[in-house]
């Protein structure tokens, strides 16, 4: 039983050294884990902006098509509802 444990202890012991050795060399964990923070952050400013860019062009097509339909109506000769252009009337 002595020599189990005197075997756990110098393990224990020798990776506790070997982890004291590379924060020294490496610096702490925090710091050695870098890379994958930023590829994190990479990929999800790539998500991002795939979601604005989405919205933009959306937003671009409904207010063409819009401004399409309007000159369409403007040229063909017709006129707005009575509603809509008695709401927006000042009395």
């Amino acid at each position: 039983m002595a020599n189990n444990r005197d075997t756990i202890l110098l393990e224990t012991v020798k990776t506790h050294r070997a982890r004291l050795l590379a924060a020294f060399l490496y610096g702490e964990l925090s710091e050695r884990r870098v890379v994958n923070d930023n590829v994190k952050r990479l990929l999800g400013s790539i998500v991002l902006a795939a979601v604005v860019c989405t919205g933009c062009v959306g937003f671009a097509l409904v207010t063409s098509g819009a401004v399409l339909i309007g000159r369409r109506s403007a040229k063909l000769g017709r006129r707005l509802p009575v509603e809509a252009t008695e709401s927006t009337r000042v009395t």
